[in-house]
């Protein structure tokens, strides 16, 4: 019985973890331009208010889905503008 609430004591660390981490990469992101990419911050950001919501609830399981897919819409706008950026130079 031990080893399950470490487990969940671990899962929770790790959400909380994740939460924070999201929350300072998107302090870092500049103002952006392209309508596509505002509204795919946007939609970051709501995943991670869930993420907070279902980790409140103890609903570990969806708050870490949540907050991994908060975490990829934001890779994907920064991978989007270095593509771009990498376009522009040659």
């Amino acid at each position: 019985m031990r080893n399950a609430v470490d487990e969940k004591e671990k899962m929770e660390a790790r959400v909380k973890k994740d939460i924070a981490l999201f929350e300072k990469n998107f302090s870092k992101i500049e103002q952006v331009r392209d309508p596509a990419d505002a509204k795919t911050i946007e939609l970051a950001r709501a995943y991670c208010e869930d993420a907070k919501f279902y980790l409140e609830k103890g609903d570990l399981f969806t708050a870490f889905g949540c907050i991994n897919y908060a975490h990829g819409l934001l890779d994907a706008v920064r991978m989007r503008k270095e593509f771009a950026g990498e376009n522009r130079k040659g």
